[in-house]
């Protein structure tokens, strides 16, 4: 309605500031997508750190198995080995025996020589039937080994497909989180944005239709002028005029505002780029644009707007809105400026 009238009374239709409003809400909204992509991945990548060495001890302790079961099984051959050799070995001793008992039963007369050396045989074939009973044994306890290790190879994949099911899980999980954070900082964007509007509307009726009150961008300025003498920080009458008009427009649209919405109204000093003579109050432009933001910001307190809604920030003359070195740039560069944005 504002806008309206001011159009009516100039005669003539400005589109620059619409123009730099909607630039402005777009930029923010892509930073806030961005903001959130970074968010989404550093979730991500944690997560997936933490599955991924999960995962690379299981595959250790995998890797740790089979090596043991290779050398069991390694063992388990050189026993069977050692088996058939004294099978052999038993199979000619048998054979021996065999041949003696039938020489001592024919009644030859080496009958003395053939019963020794059959005593012989017969407790050498002892003692490798001994030896084979124990390789046997061996055997069985290596067979043993092996069916356990390989349970234990058994489990350890079943983990791991199971870990490998939950990270996939996770992953889904955090890309929904990641489309629902998405979608909820785009419509907080969008509702900041419609106050924003909202509030400079009203402050363009209810403020001094003046040349050195504009608006850049998100931002509402001041030229300093308008409030302060040159290289003072209290603010003028007339100043402190339209600073109660600002602090009117602030309460109000804080009843509006939902209480979900943690925003604040931050108050920017920024000066020229002339050096301050020595014998002043101020060392520096750095310290005169933050008294400045800082006398502001007191006296909208004064005038009832929570001191948690507010911010100071002076920036001295480096963020110049004209960096020509002309006497007109100097006085766009001397102001105060006020963005509404959240916390």
């Amino acid at each position: 309605m504002a806008l309206a009238r001011n159009r009516r009374r100039t005669g003539s239709v400005d589109y620059w500031p619409g123009f730099v409003d909607a630039m402005a809400t777009l930029l923010l909204a892509i930073m806030f997508l961005l903001s959130v992509f970074v968010l989404a991945q550093f979730f991500l990548s944690r997560e997936i750190s933490g599955k991924d060495e999960v995962l690379d001890r299981l595959n250790t302790q995998i890797n740790e198995l089979t090596q043991l079961l290779a050398l069991e099984r390694a063992s388990n051959q050189d026993a069977e080995d050692t088996i058939a050799s004294l099978r052999a070995s038993l199979e000619d001793a048998t054979e021996e025996q065999s041949r003696l008992q039938q020489l001592l039963a024919s009644g030859s007369g080496q009958s003395e020589e053939a019963r020794a050396r059959l005593g012989a045989l017969t407790e050498e074939l002892n003692e490798e039937r001994g030896v084979s009973q124990r390789a046997l044994s061996q055997v069985e306890l290596l067979n043993q080994q092996i069916s356990a290790l390989r349970r234990q190879i058994a489990a350890l994949e079943s983990a791991l497909d199971v870990s490998e099911e939950r990270d996939q899980e996770s992953r889904a999980k955090i890309a929904d989180l990641g489309r629902r954070l998405n979608v909820a900082l785009a419509q907080r964007v969008q509702e900041l944005n419609r106050y924003r509007s909202d509030f400079f509307g009203r402050l363009r009726e209810i403020l001094s239709d003046r040349e050195n009150i504009r608006i850049v961008g998100d931002r509402f300025v001041f030229q300093s002028e308008v409030l302060f003498p040159s290289g003072a920080t209290e603010i003028n009458p007339s100043g402190r005029e339209e600073m109660q008009k600002l602090a009117e427009a602030i309460l109000d649209l804080q009843q509006e505002i939902p209480p979900e919405i943690n925003w604040v109204l931050r108050v920017d000093g920024h000066t020229d780029d002339v050096p301050l003579s020595g014998t002043g109050r101020f060392r520096d432009n750095w310290e005169l644009s933050t008294a400045r933001a800082t006398a502001v910001v007191k006296f909208l307190i004064e005038q009832g707007v929570p001191a948690n809604r507010l911010v100071a920030a002076g920036f001295g003359e480096y963020q110049p809105l004209d960096a020509s070195d002309t006497p007109e740039a100097r006085d766009r560069n001397r102001r105060i400026e006020l963005k509404l944005t959240e916390r």
